[in-house]
């Protein structure tokens, strides 16, 4: 029995299946199809409004993306493959495709990135690609300078840590990470200010033998790595959106200004409410190296 769809869900449809990738022709050849159990070339062309010059380059992309079969008679016909098979088949095999066009151009990248550096060191006067102040407006380029500089840190890490987190650079298992492999790690954050998931956070940081402790408010997001490079979050004042500059520095100098600003917002702050781990508080001080204990 042959069903044409309505004209409004036909439009409808048509539109959603080159949301999902199919061209104009493509669409409308498949949903003639859907309506009718099998067609010759030239009569679906004529049905579905495809110059019938197109229609059998329209078919054969349609046969390979799964959406039509051949149905081999006296001549060839063409009929639908099922909705609910034809469609997760397409979006799979595309989603495994692009897999794999992003996996080949990451390694395209990644092989092309040491040699785009030497030029840009070249470039820039032979200073080379650590200055010591460099302004990141771009929020992912600055988590990338971030986990660059903990995945570094071999003795130290203090942060900063205020809201709105969903805009915070800081990654919470790099943190983590840096601190299971021997960095002694302070976190100092605002209080009243966590949601639930964020208090999450905190709890693995507790767990993890990262020190917490909570403050009525600090001045900015700000982490600071072996007191020689850190990153500083500045908020836009003037937009009413919140939007995030970072400054990514490579100073000593700054490094222990910053730190010394987080010891002293550390001395006047309370110890967090998380659960207590290792049979101590989770705001007591850390063990740092030399067996000197910071406040």
């Amino acid at each position: 029995m042959s069903q044409d769809l309505p004209e409004q869900e036909y439009r409808r449809f048509w539109q959603r299946l080159q949301a999902i990738g199919l061209n104009a022709y493509e669409a409308r050849s498949y949903l003639v199809l859907v309506g009718h159990p099998r067609f010759k070339a030239l009569e679906l062309a004529s049905r579905a409004h495809v110059p019938r010059q197109k229609i059998y380059e329209v078919l054969d992309s349609l046969v390979e993306k799964g959406f039509a079969q051949v149905v081999q008679e006296r001549t060839k016909l063409f009929s639908a493959i099922p909705p609910d098979q034809a469609v997760p088949s397409y979006l799979a095999r595309r989603n495994m495709a692009l897999q794999m066009e992003l996996a080949d151009q990451t390694r395209t990248a990644n092989s092309m990135v040491e040699e785009l550096m030497a030029s840009y060191a070249l470039g820039q006067g032979g200073r080379g690609t650590l200055d010591y102040l460099r302004i990141v407006s771009d929020p992912l380029q600055a988590a990338a300078q971030f986990r660059k500089l903990l995945g570094e840190a071999q003795r130290e890490y203090l942060e900063f840590s205020r809201p709105p987190y969903a805009a915070d650079p800081l990654d919470a298992a790099q943190v983590i990470d840096a601190c299971r492999r021997g960095v002694h790690c302070r976190v100092l954050v605002e209080q009243g200010t966590l949601d639930a998931a964020h208090q999450r956070f905190l709890n693995d940081y507790a767990h993890a033998g990262i020190v917490v402790r909570q403050i009525e408010k600090v001045p900015l997001k700000m982490a600071v790595m072996d007191e020689r490079h850190g990153l500083l979050a500045l908020v836009d004042p003037v937009i009413t959106k919140p939007a995030w500059t970072s400054l990514v520095f490579h100073h000593e100098g700054m490094a222990e200004a910053m730190r010394s600003l987080f010891e002293d917002y550390w001395r006047h702050a309370s110890a967090s409410t998380s659960t207590s781990v290792s049979g101590g508080p989770v705001g007591a001080a850390p063990k740092l190296a030399g067996g000197s204990g910071k406040p």
